[in-house]
Protein backbone atom coordinates (compact mmCIF):
# COMPACT_ATOMS: atom_id res chain seq x y z
CA UNK A 1 0.00 0.00 0.00
CA UNK A 2 0.99 3.33 -0.38
CA UNK A 3 1.06 5.33 2.68
CA UNK A 4 1.62 8.89 3.46
CA UNK A 5 2.50 10.28 6.85
CA UNK A 6 2.48 13.65 9.15
CA UNK A 7 2.40 14.76 12.20
CA UNK A 8 0.00 15.50 14.61
CA UNK A 9 0.38 18.62 16.90
CA UNK A 10 0.30 16.21 20.08
CA UNK A 11 3.24 14.05 18.72
CA UNK A 12 1.01 11.32 17.05
CA UNK A 13 2.09 9.73 14.04
CA UNK A 14 -0.98 9.35 11.71
CA UNK A 15 -1.07 7.64 8.28
CA UNK A 16 -3.71 8.09 5.66
CA UNK A 17 -3.47 5.94 2.32
CA UNK A 18 -3.84 8.02 -0.92
CA UNK A 19 -4.39 4.75 -2.94
CA UNK A 20 -3.78 0.62 -3.02
CA UNK A 21 -0.13 0.40 -4.17
CA UNK A 22 2.98 2.41 -3.40
CA UNK A 23 5.95 2.88 -5.91
CA UNK A 24 8.46 5.27 -6.75
CA UNK A 25 7.49 7.51 -4.02
CA UNK A 26 7.07 5.21 -1.14
CA UNK A 27 11.26 4.59 -1.25
CA UNK A 28 11.46 8.66 -0.34
CA UNK A 29 9.88 7.82 2.77
CA UNK A 30 11.52 4.43 3.63
CA UNK A 31 12.40 4.08 7.52
CA UNK A 32 16.20 3.85 8.22
CA UNK A 33 16.70 0.35 9.14
CA UNK A 34 20.51 -0.11 9.83
CA UNK A 35 21.97 -3.76 8.54
CA UNK A 36 23.54 -5.40 11.37
CA UNK A 37 26.70 -7.14 10.60
CA UNK A 38 29.15 -9.18 12.53
CA UNK A 39 32.52 -10.12 10.60
CA UNK A 40 34.30 -6.76 9.29
CA UNK A 41 36.15 -8.70 6.75
CA UNK A 42 35.21 -11.64 4.21
CA UNK A 43 37.15 -12.95 2.03
CA UNK A 44 35.92 -13.12 -1.46
CA UNK A 45 35.52 -16.67 -1.38
CA UNK A 46 33.34 -16.71 1.76
CA UNK A 47 31.05 -14.36 -0.09
CA UNK A 48 28.72 -16.63 -0.99
CA UNK A 49 28.38 -18.50 2.07
CA UNK A 50 27.49 -15.30 3.96
CA UNK A 51 24.62 -14.31 1.45
CA UNK A 52 23.11 -17.72 1.51
CA UNK A 53 22.62 -17.33 5.18
CA UNK A 54 20.58 -14.15 4.69
CA UNK A 55 18.74 -15.31 2.22
CA UNK A 56 17.94 -18.83 3.78
CA UNK A 57 16.45 -17.72 6.44
CA UNK A 58 12.88 -19.08 7.14
CA UNK A 59 10.91 -16.18 6.74
CA UNK A 60 12.08 -16.02 2.77
CA UNK A 61 11.70 -19.58 2.36
CA UNK A 62 8.75 -18.61 0.10
CA UNK A 63 10.70 -15.54 -1.76
CA UNK A 64 12.65 -15.83 -5.13
CA UNK A 65 16.27 -14.36 -5.12
CA UNK A 66 18.19 -13.27 -7.80
CA UNK A 67 21.56 -11.59 -7.35
CA UNK A 68 24.28 -11.43 -9.69
CA UNK A 69 28.03 -9.58 -8.03
CA UNK A 70 30.81 -8.93 -10.46
CA UNK A 71 34.09 -6.70 -10.48
CA UNK A 72 33.50 -3.75 -12.58
CA UNK A 73 35.72 -4.18 -14.30
CA UNK A 74 36.72 -7.93 -15.14
CA UNK A 75 37.21 -10.76 -13.25
CA UNK A 76 35.39 -14.29 -12.15
CA UNK A 77 31.65 -13.64 -11.00
CA UNK A 78 31.96 -13.30 -7.09
CA UNK A 79 27.97 -14.39 -6.63
CA UNK A 80 25.17 -15.75 -8.57
CA UNK A 81 21.50 -16.49 -7.64
CA UNK A 82 19.07 -17.00 -10.58
CA UNK A 83 20.77 -14.28 -12.13
CA UNK A 84 19.40 -15.95 -15.74
CA UNK A 85 16.27 -15.87 -14.77
CA UNK A 86 13.34 -13.47 -15.33
CA UNK A 87 12.31 -11.30 -12.57
CA UNK A 88 9.77 -8.28 -12.22
CA UNK A 89 12.65 -5.51 -11.91
CA UNK A 90 10.46 -2.40 -10.91
CA UNK A 91 12.40 1.07 -10.94
CA UNK A 92 15.03 -0.94 -11.40
CA UNK A 93 13.99 -0.85 -15.07
CA UNK A 94 14.79 3.06 -15.33
CA UNK A 95 18.77 2.14 -15.12
CA UNK A 96 17.79 0.64 -18.71
CA UNK A 97 15.59 3.43 -19.88
CA UNK A 98 18.36 6.24 -18.65
CA UNK A 99 21.26 4.11 -20.13
CA UNK A 100 19.74 4.70 -23.62
CA UNK A 101 18.74 7.74 -23.42
CA UNK A 102 22.16 9.23 -22.47
CA UNK A 103 23.43 6.90 -25.38
CA UNK A 104 21.22 8.21 -28.14
CA UNK A 105 20.05 11.55 -27.05
CA UNK A 106 23.54 12.87 -25.31
CA UNK A 107 23.68 15.04 -22.10
CA UNK A 108 23.36 18.10 -23.78
CA UNK A 109 20.02 17.57 -24.99
CA UNK A 110 16.86 19.29 -24.19
CA UNK A 111 13.05 19.35 -24.79
CA UNK A 112 11.40 22.36 -26.82
CA UNK A 113 7.83 23.44 -26.32
CA UNK A 114 7.64 25.84 -29.29
CA UNK A 115 4.45 28.42 -29.59
CA UNK A 116 4.35 29.28 -33.87
CA UNK A 117 2.63 32.52 -35.40
CA UNK A 118 0.22 30.84 -38.42
CA UNK A 119 -1.55 34.58 -38.70
CA UNK A 120 -4.95 35.98 -38.49
CA UNK A 121 -4.69 35.66 -34.52
CA UNK A 122 -4.27 32.00 -35.14
CA UNK A 123 -1.62 30.52 -32.45
CA UNK A 124 0.08 26.77 -32.37
CA UNK A 125 2.05 25.86 -29.49
CA UNK A 126 3.60 22.52 -29.99
CA UNK A 127 4.24 20.11 -26.83
CA UNK A 128 7.61 17.93 -26.81
CA UNK A 129 7.01 15.81 -23.86
CA UNK A 130 9.07 17.77 -21.66
CA UNK A 131 8.70 16.08 -17.96
CA UNK A 132 10.34 18.88 -16.22
CA UNK A 133 7.55 21.85 -17.48
CA UNK A 134 5.21 23.95 -14.82
CA UNK A 135 3.29 26.82 -14.61
CA UNK A 136 6.78 29.07 -14.33
CA UNK A 137 7.46 28.00 -17.84
CA UNK A 138 4.10 28.46 -19.16
CA UNK A 139 4.36 32.03 -17.29
CA UNK A 140 7.12 32.54 -19.13
CA UNK A 141 6.12 31.60 -23.24
CA UNK A 142 3.50 34.03 -21.91
CA UNK A 143 5.81 37.06 -21.37
CA UNK A 144 7.51 36.53 -24.43
CA UNK A 145 4.46 36.54 -26.59
CA UNK A 146 3.71 40.33 -24.22
CA UNK A 147 6.95 41.16 -25.21
CA UNK A 148 6.30 40.59 -29.08
CA UNK A 149 2.93 42.78 -28.48
CA UNK A 150 0.83 40.20 -28.85
CA UNK A 151 -2.49 41.29 -26.66
CA UNK A 152 -5.05 39.02 -27.92
CA UNK A 153 -5.21 35.52 -29.19
CA UNK A 154 -8.04 34.77 -31.82
CA UNK A 155 -7.51 30.69 -31.52
CA UNK A 156 -4.83 28.90 -29.51
CA UNK A 157 -4.44 25.20 -31.35
CA UNK A 158 -2.63 22.64 -29.30
CA UNK A 159 -0.52 20.86 -31.10
CA UNK A 160 -0.53 16.86 -29.61
CA UNK A 161 1.35 15.36 -32.72
CA UNK A 162 4.40 14.88 -31.38
CA UNK A 163 3.92 11.77 -29.17
CA UNK A 164 1.29 9.28 -30.27
CA UNK A 165 -0.04 6.43 -28.60
CA UNK A 166 -1.78 5.95 -25.25
CA UNK A 167 -1.07 8.22 -22.52
CA UNK A 168 -1.26 5.68 -19.90
CA UNK A 169 0.41 2.15 -20.37
CA UNK A 170 -2.33 -0.30 -20.89
CA UNK A 171 -0.89 -2.57 -18.83
CA UNK A 172 -0.35 -0.21 -15.98
CA UNK A 173 -2.91 -1.31 -13.04
CA UNK A 174 -5.72 0.44 -12.08
CA UNK A 175 -4.81 1.59 -8.48
CA UNK A 176 -1.68 2.89 -10.24
CA UNK A 177 -3.06 4.67 -13.06
CA UNK A 178 -5.37 6.40 -9.88
CA UNK A 179 -2.48 7.76 -8.23
CA UNK A 180 0.36 10.49 -8.84
CA UNK A 181 2.98 8.22 -9.55
CA UNK A 182 1.15 7.15 -12.37
CA UNK A 183 0.51 10.26 -14.25
CA UNK A 184 -0.60 10.02 -18.07
CA UNK A 185 2.27 11.29 -20.74
CA UNK A 186 1.96 12.87 -23.74
CA UNK A 187 3.28 15.77 -26.09
CA UNK A 188 1.69 17.89 -23.81
CA UNK A 189 3.03 17.87 -19.35
CA UNK A 190 2.06 20.69 -17.16
CA UNK A 191 3.26 20.31 -13.58
CA UNK A 192 3.66 16.44 -14.22
CA UNK A 193 0.13 16.21 -15.13
CA UNK A 194 -0.96 16.24 -11.81
CA UNK A 195 -3.55 18.53 -9.91
CA UNK A 196 -3.47 18.73 -5.88
CA UNK A 197 -6.28 19.61 -3.51
CA UNK A 198 -6.48 19.38 0.17
CA UNK A 199 -9.05 17.81 2.71
CA UNK A 200 -9.37 20.17 5.93
CA UNK A 201 -10.48 18.67 9.20
CA UNK A 202 -13.90 20.32 10.46
CA UNK A 203 -16.00 19.32 13.75
CA UNK A 204 -16.64 15.87 14.71
CA UNK A 205 -19.28 14.66 12.93
CA UNK A 206 -19.20 16.73 9.40
CA UNK A 207 -17.46 15.82 5.90
CA UNK A 208 -13.74 16.93 5.61
CA UNK A 209 -13.32 20.18 3.57
CA UNK A 210 -12.35 19.97 -0.24
CA UNK A 211 -9.92 22.86 -1.06
CA UNK A 212 -9.05 23.21 -4.39
CA UNK A 213 -5.31 24.69 -5.35
CA UNK A 214 -6.91 25.23 -9.08
CA UNK A 215 -10.46 26.08 -8.67
CA UNK A 216 -10.19 25.41 -12.99
CA UNK A 217 -9.55 21.66 -12.32
CA UNK A 218 -12.55 22.12 -9.68
CA UNK A 219 -15.20 23.07 -12.00
CA UNK A 220 -14.11 19.26 -14.28
CA UNK A 221 -14.90 17.13 -11.46
CA UNK A 222 -18.20 16.16 -9.83
CA UNK A 223 -17.34 15.13 -6.13
CA UNK A 224 -18.71 12.54 -3.70
CA UNK A 225 -17.52 13.73 -0.39
CA UNK A 226 -17.74 10.78 1.37
CA UNK A 227 -15.52 11.36 4.19
CA UNK A 228 -16.12 12.50 8.16
CA UNK A 229 -14.25 14.56 10.87
CA UNK A 230 -13.98 12.20 14.05
CA UNK A 231 -12.25 12.67 17.40
CA UNK A 232 -8.80 12.90 18.33
CA UNK A 233 -8.29 9.38 19.63
CA UNK A 234 -9.16 8.10 15.84
CA UNK A 235 -7.35 6.42 13.14
CA UNK A 236 -6.86 8.79 10.30
CA UNK A 237 -6.92 7.24 6.81
CA UNK A 238 -8.05 8.59 3.12
CA UNK A 239 -8.69 7.24 0.00
CA UNK A 240 -9.42 9.34 -2.82
CA UNK A 241 -10.38 7.30 -6.33
CA UNK A 242 -11.71 8.14 -9.72
CA UNK A 243 -14.69 6.42 -11.29
CA UNK A 244 -13.60 5.21 -14.59
CA UNK A 245 -15.63 8.08 -16.42
CA UNK A 246 -12.95 10.35 -15.49
CA UNK A 247 -15.21 12.82 -13.97
CA UNK A 248 -16.24 11.51 -10.33
CA UNK A 249 -14.27 12.21 -8.00
CA UNK A 250 -15.10 10.05 -4.93
CA UNK A 251 -13.45 11.30 -1.20
CA UNK A 252 -13.58 8.59 1.27
CA UNK A 253 -11.78 7.76 4.60
CA UNK A 254 -11.71 10.07 8.09
CA UNK A 255 -9.38 12.57 9.58
CA UNK A 256 -9.50 13.76 13.03
CA UNK A 257 -10.33 17.07 14.42
CA UNK A 258 -7.82 20.09 14.25
CA UNK A 259 -4.99 17.99 12.79
CA UNK A 260 -3.09 19.05 9.71
CA UNK A 261 -5.53 19.09 6.59
CA UNK A 262 -4.14 16.54 3.68
CA UNK A 263 -2.73 17.08 0.85
CA UNK A 264 -3.94 14.61 -2.14
CA UNK A 265 -1.86 14.74 -5.48
CA UNK A 266 -4.01 13.09 -8.42
CA UNK A 267 -3.50 12.75 -12.13
CA UNK A 268 -5.01 14.81 -14.59
CA UNK A 269 -7.49 13.00 -17.05
CA UNK A 270 -6.88 15.04 -20.26
CA UNK A 271 -3.03 16.63 -20.18
CA UNK A 272 -3.99 19.24 -23.68
CA UNK A 273 -7.01 20.69 -21.87
CA UNK A 274 -5.08 20.86 -18.53
CA UNK A 275 -2.55 22.79 -20.34
CA UNK A 276 -4.61 24.39 -21.94
CA UNK A 277 -6.47 25.78 -19.04
CA UNK A 278 -3.84 26.71 -17.01
CA UNK A 279 -2.29 28.69 -19.82
CA UNK A 280 -5.26 30.60 -20.28
CA UNK A 281 -4.44 31.86 -17.21
CA UNK A 282 -1.13 33.21 -17.29
CA UNK A 283 -2.26 34.94 -20.39
CA UNK A 284 -4.76 36.59 -18.38
CA UNK A 285 -2.04 38.00 -15.66
CA UNK A 286 -0.34 39.45 -19.01
CA UNK A 287 -3.33 40.85 -19.96
CA UNK A 288 -3.65 38.81 -22.94
CA UNK A 289 -7.26 37.91 -24.13
CA UNK A 290 -7.65 34.42 -25.78
CA UNK A 291 -10.67 33.29 -27.56
CA UNK A 292 -10.73 29.93 -28.54
CA UNK A 293 -9.05 26.68 -27.62
CA UNK A 294 -8.46 23.58 -29.77
CA UNK A 295 -6.73 20.88 -29.67
CA UNK A 296 -5.14 19.40 -33.36
CA UNK A 297 -2.95 16.51 -34.45
CA UNK A 298 -0.41 18.37 -36.93
CA UNK A 299 -0.45 20.50 -38.98
CA UNK A 300 1.49 23.45 -40.46
CA UNK A 301 4.16 25.57 -37.69
CA UNK A 302 5.24 28.40 -39.90
CA UNK A 303 7.14 31.39 -37.64
CA UNK A 304 8.76 30.15 -34.09
CA UNK A 305 7.52 33.54 -31.40
CA UNK A 306 8.27 31.73 -28.15
CA UNK A 307 9.84 28.98 -26.90
CA UNK A 308 11.14 27.25 -23.62
CA UNK A 309 13.42 24.54 -23.21
CA UNK A 310 14.17 21.44 -20.51
CA UNK A 311 17.23 21.22 -18.54
CA UNK A 312 19.77 18.89 -20.22
CA UNK A 313 19.15 15.53 -20.17
CA UNK A 314 21.66 14.99 -17.10
CA UNK A 315 19.38 16.94 -14.91
CA UNK A 316 16.44 15.18 -16.59
CA UNK A 317 18.36 11.41 -15.98
CA UNK A 318 19.36 12.45 -11.77
CA UNK A 319 15.42 13.59 -11.39
CA UNK A 320 14.37 10.19 -13.04
CA UNK A 321 16.77 8.15 -10.91
CA UNK A 322 17.65 10.03 -7.51
CA UNK A 323 13.72 10.20 -7.02
CA UNK A 324 12.78 7.43 -9.39
CA UNK A 325 10.30 9.70 -11.48
CA UNK A 326 8.07 7.82 -13.74
CA UNK A 327 6.63 10.15 -15.53
CA UNK A 328 10.00 11.89 -16.57
CA UNK A 329 11.35 7.80 -17.37
CA UNK A 330 8.28 7.64 -19.47
CA UNK A 331 8.72 11.23 -21.45
CA UNK A 332 12.51 9.99 -21.73
CA UNK A 333 11.25 6.85 -23.30
CA UNK A 334 9.24 8.55 -25.84
CA UNK A 335 11.94 10.93 -26.63
CA UNK A 336 13.78 7.91 -28.00
CA UNK A 337 11.73 7.38 -30.25
CA UNK A 338 12.51 10.50 -31.99
CA UNK A 339 15.79 9.03 -33.26
CA UNK A 340 13.80 6.36 -35.03
CA UNK A 341 10.92 6.71 -37.91
CA UNK A 342 7.58 5.56 -36.94
CA UNK A 343 5.26 3.64 -39.01
CA UNK A 344 1.86 2.93 -37.27
CA UNK A 345 3.72 2.60 -34.42
CA UNK A 346 2.98 4.69 -30.84
CA UNK A 347 5.46 6.49 -29.82
CA UNK A 348 6.33 4.13 -26.51
CA UNK A 349 7.08 1.54 -29.06
CA UNK A 350 9.64 3.18 -31.22
CA UNK A 351 11.14 4.69 -28.10
CA UNK A 352 11.82 0.70 -26.57
CA UNK A 353 13.23 -0.46 -30.31
CA UNK A 354 15.55 2.19 -29.47
CA UNK A 355 15.98 1.20 -26.30
CA UNK A 356 16.80 -2.65 -26.88
CA UNK A 357 19.44 -1.48 -29.48
CA UNK A 358 21.46 0.71 -27.67
CA UNK A 359 21.21 -1.54 -24.98
CA UNK A 360 22.96 -4.23 -27.93
CA UNK A 361 25.21 -2.05 -28.41
CA UNK A 362 26.43 -1.38 -24.40
CA UNK A 363 26.92 -5.67 -24.73
CA UNK A 364 23.74 -6.36 -22.62
CA UNK A 365 22.12 -9.53 -24.13
CA UNK A 366 18.57 -9.49 -25.49
CA UNK A 367 17.64 -12.21 -24.65
CA UNK A 368 17.65 -11.15 -20.69
CA UNK A 369 15.02 -8.21 -20.73
CA UNK A 370 11.36 -8.35 -21.77
CA UNK A 371 10.42 -4.52 -22.09
CA UNK A 372 6.87 -3.11 -21.54
CA UNK A 373 7.27 0.31 -20.17
CA UNK A 374 10.43 2.78 -19.58
CA UNK A 375 9.42 3.39 -15.62
CA UNK A 376 9.27 -0.48 -14.18
CA UNK A 377 5.87 0.18 -12.95
CA UNK A 378 4.18 -2.46 -15.76
CA UNK A 379 4.04 -6.24 -13.55
CA UNK A 380 4.99 -7.69 -17.27
CA UNK A 381 8.52 -5.94 -17.68
CA UNK A 382 10.99 -9.33 -16.97
CA UNK A 383 14.79 -8.91 -16.54
CA UNK A 384 17.50 -10.67 -15.25
CA UNK A 385 20.05 -9.41 -12.47
CA UNK A 386 22.31 -10.32 -15.41
CA UNK A 387 20.96 -7.71 -17.91
CA UNK A 388 20.88 -5.03 -15.09
CA UNK A 389 24.74 -6.21 -14.13
CA UNK A 390 25.69 -5.94 -18.03
CA UNK A 391 23.63 -2.64 -18.50
CA UNK A 392 25.75 -0.99 -15.33
CA UNK A 393 28.64 -2.32 -16.88
CA UNK A 394 28.65 -1.29 -20.23
CA UNK A 395 28.03 2.20 -19.55
CA UNK A 396 31.11 2.40 -17.24
CA UNK A 397 33.01 2.25 -19.91
CA UNK A 398 31.18 4.95 -22.17
CA UNK A 399 32.56 8.73 -21.65
CA UNK A 400 29.39 9.40 -20.27
CA UNK A 401 29.63 7.08 -17.18
CA UNK A 402 30.62 9.72 -14.88
CA UNK A 403 26.65 11.64 -15.97
CA UNK A 404 25.07 8.35 -15.53
CA UNK A 405 26.80 7.26 -12.44
CA UNK A 406 25.76 10.98 -10.48
CA UNK A 407 22.07 10.27 -11.53
CA UNK A 408 22.18 7.51 -8.74
CA UNK A 409 21.13 7.75 -5.43
CA UNK A 410 23.97 7.20 -2.72
CA UNK A 411 24.05 5.39 0.12
CA UNK A 412 22.67 6.95 2.98
CA UNK A 413 23.44 10.27 1.38
CA UNK A 414 20.42 11.35 -1.31
CA UNK A 415 17.97 10.39 -3.22
CA UNK A 416 15.55 7.29 -2.41
CA UNK A 417 18.78 5.72 -0.50
CA UNK A 418 18.71 8.98 1.37
CA UNK A 419 17.39 7.22 4.41
CA UNK A 420 19.23 3.51 3.99
CA UNK A 421 22.91 2.58 4.74
CA UNK A 422 23.36 5.37 7.39
CA UNK A 423 26.36 4.60 9.61
CA UNK A 424 27.06 1.46 7.85
CA UNK A 425 30.56 0.80 5.90
CA UNK A 426 28.04 1.20 2.39
CA UNK A 427 27.25 4.91 3.40
CA UNK A 428 29.12 7.11 0.85
CA UNK A 429 30.29 4.59 -0.97
CA UNK A 430 27.09 2.66 -3.06
CA UNK A 431 25.62 4.47 -5.62
CA UNK A 432 22.19 2.11 -6.80
CA UNK A 433 18.86 2.13 -7.93
CA UNK A 434 15.71 1.17 -5.79
CA UNK A 435 12.94 -0.64 -6.86
CA UNK A 436 9.84 -1.25 -4.88
CA UNK A 437 6.38 -2.39 -6.21
CA UNK A 438 4.30 -4.98 -4.07
CA UNK A 439 6.39 -8.01 -3.74
CA UNK A 440 8.49 -6.91 -5.78
CA UNK A 441 12.16 -4.99 -4.28
CA UNK A 442 15.03 -4.05 -6.18
CA UNK A 443 18.59 -2.79 -5.66
CA UNK A 444 21.17 -2.24 -8.65
CA UNK A 445 24.13 -0.40 -8.92
CA UNK A 446 27.87 0.30 -8.16
CA UNK A 447 29.95 0.13 -5.06
CA UNK A 448 33.71 1.28 -4.17
CA UNK A 449 34.76 -1.29 -1.79
CA UNK A 450 37.43 -0.09 0.52
CA UNK A 451 39.69 -3.06 0.65
CA UNK A 452 38.22 -4.82 -2.88
CA UNK A 453 38.03 -3.48 -6.33
CA UNK A 454 34.88 -1.57 -7.75
CA UNK A 455 31.73 -3.83 -7.56
CA UNK A 456 28.35 -4.16 -9.81
CA UNK A 457 25.81 -6.08 -7.93
CA UNK A 458 22.02 -6.02 -8.75
CA UNK A 459 19.36 -8.35 -6.29
CA UNK A 460 15.67 -8.53 -6.89
CA UNK A 461 13.78 -9.72 -5.17
CA UNK A 462 10.58 -11.43 -6.18
CA UNK A 463 6.90 -13.02 -4.83
CA UNK A 464 7.34 -12.01 -1.61
CA UNK A 465 4.97 -11.62 1.17
CA UNK A 466 7.10 -10.02 3.57
CA UNK A 467 6.52 -6.34 4.63
CA UNK A 468 8.82 -4.22 2.22
CA UNK A 469 11.05 -3.04 5.06
CA UNK A 470 12.05 -6.46 5.97
CA UNK A 471 13.42 -7.09 2.50
CA UNK A 472 15.01 -4.36 2.09
CA UNK A 473 17.18 -4.46 5.54
CA UNK A 474 18.36 -8.17 4.12
CA UNK A 475 19.11 -6.65 1.00
CA UNK A 476 20.86 -3.96 2.55
CA UNK A 477 22.73 -6.68 4.64
CA UNK A 478 24.02 -8.02 1.89
CA UNK A 479 25.53 -5.02 0.61
CA UNK A 480 26.83 -4.26 3.46
CA UNK A 481 28.86 -8.08 3.43
CA UNK A 482 30.04 -6.75 -0.19
CA UNK A 483 31.58 -3.51 1.65
CA UNK A 484 33.83 -6.25 4.04
CA UNK A 485 34.90 -7.85 0.91
CA UNK A 486 39.27 -8.22 0.83
CA UNK A 487 41.50 -10.34 -1.16
CA UNK A 488 42.72 -13.44 0.91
Amino acid sequence: MRLKTFNHPLGVLLIFLTSQIGFSSIAKAQTPVAPTTTTKSICSTQLGTAIDAVINRPLFSRVRWGILVQPLSTGPTLYSRDAQKYFTPASNLKLLTTAAALQQLGANFRIRTSIYQNGNGVLRVVGRGDPSFSDTQLQTLAQQLKQKGITQIQRLIADDSYIQGDIVNPTWQWEDVQSDYGAPVSSFILNQNIFSLKLVPQAVGKSLQVVWTDAGEARQWRTINQSVTVAQNQPSYVNVTRELSGTVLRIQGQLTTNSEPSLIDLPVVDPNYYFLRRFRTALATEKISLGQILVANGGVNQEEIAFVESPPLSELLAETNLNSNNLYAEALLRALAMKKPRVNQTSADVGLEVVKASLTQLGVDPANYILVDGSGLSRRNLVTPEALVQTLRGIARTPTAYIYRASLPVAGRSGTLKGRFQDTPAEGIVQAKTGTLTGAISLSGYMNAPNYEPLVFSIIVNQSEQPATVVRQAIDEIVVLLTQLQHC
